[in-house]
């Protein structure tokens, strides 16, 4: 199985492309973990790390990182 995680920031930006994403894996394949970078921020130094400049965003087990539509800057989510 591949893993995946999906970060976000609760906004409804972020939270229409994590529907629509989870709509269009397919769970058998692919393991999404999401990671609320509000209500997780210790996450934050991890997805930076991993290439994420702004949310929502799909990091793939590859390390490619997929920016999906533009919620907020890393910035913006450390407030």
């Amino acid at each position: 199985m591949t893993n995946a995680t999906f970060y976000h920031a609760g906004c409804p930006v972020c939270l229409s492309a994590e529907q629509e994403l989870l709509n269009l894996v397919d769970t058998a394949k692919v393991n999404v973990e999401i990671v609320h970078l509000g209500e997780q921020p210790t996450w934050i130094p991890k997805a930076e790390n991993a290439g994420v400049k702004s949310v929502p965003a799909l990091v793939l087990a590859n390390g490619n990182v997929l920016h999906i539509n533009h919620g907020a800057t890393m910035a913006e989510v450390k407030g």
